[in-house]
C-alpha cells in the first residue's frame, strides 16, 4: 500500500461510475452497500468454483505484464476477461470499487491505512475460513452503526480495510487488481450493460 492514494483512486472510480450512468439518480445508501455485498458474494462463488487469477508478485514476462495489461494494448479486455474477469480477486476488486465510488459519491475521504492497521486487518483472517472474513466484511455497516453509532465514513473506511486486509492474507494485490478493473470499466458501456 505504499505510495497508494485511495483518494484518488476514489476519485476515478467515481468519475467511471458518473460517465457510466451509475448516479443518474439519487439512490441510497443502503442501495449501494447492497450493491458491494453482491461483489463480496461473487467473490465467494470464486472462491467456491476454486476461481482464482494467480497474478504473481512479478509479472514481468508473463501474461500479466505492463506489455499484456495495458488499457492501450488492444487486447487489453480480451486478455482481462480471459484471465481475471470473475476471480476472486476481480471480486474483490470490484466491492473496493463499489465501496469508492460511494465514498465520492458522499465526498468521504479515506483514511491512510497504515501497516498496523493493515496487519491488523490482515491478522483478524488468521483463524476465519474465507467465507467467514467476508461475512465479517459485509456485516460491518450494520455492527459499526448499531453498535458503535459509527457515521457511513468510518462504516466504508472499516469495510475497506477489512478487505485490504483479507487480500493481503490471500497474497493478492489488490491495488494492482483495483487498477486493472478500472481500467475495464473505462471501456464498458452504460452501466455496463445492467439496469443499476
Amino acid at each position: 500500500m505504499n505510495n497508494i492514494n485511495l483518494n484518488e483512486l476514489r476519485d476515478r472510480a467515481y468519475k467511471t461510475a458518473c460517465k457510466h450512468g451509475f448516479h443518474d439518480e439519487e439512490l441510497s445508501n443502503k442501495h449501494y452497500l447492497c450493491i458491494v455485498i453482491y461483489e463480496l458474494m461473487e467473490a465467494v462463488e470464486a472462491d467456491r468454483k476454486k476461481r482464482f487469477a494467480k497474478v504473481p508478485v512479478d509479472k514481468k514476462g508473463t501474461i500479466f505484464d505492463e506489455r499484456t495489461f495495458h488499457y492501450q494494448n488492444k487486447y487489453f479486455a480480451e486478455n482481462f476477461e480471459a484471465y481475471i474477469k470473475d476471480r476472486v480477486e476481480d471480486e474483490l476488486a470490484d466491492a473496493a470499487i463499489r465501496l469508492l465510488d460511494l465514498c465520492g459519491l458522499r465526498k468521504i475521504d479515506i483514511e491512510d491505512f497504515t501497516e498496523e492497521m493493515l496487519y491488523e486487518a490482515e491478522e483478524s483472517c488468521e483463524d476465519e475460513t474465507f467465507t467467514e472474513s467476508i461475512y465479517a466484511i459485509s456485516t460491518i455497516p450494520i455492527r459499526y452503526a448499531y453498535e458503535y453509532d459509527y457515521p457511513l465514513e468510518k462504516q466504508l473506511n472499516g469495510m475497506l480495510l477489512a478487505i485490504f486486509g483479507l487480500a493481503n492474507h490471500l497474497d493478492i494485490d489488490l491495488t494492482w487488481h483495483i487498477n486493472q478493473k478500472m481500467r475495464y470499466n473505462e471501456l464498458r458501456e452504460n452501466k455496463n450493460g445492467k439496469k443499476y
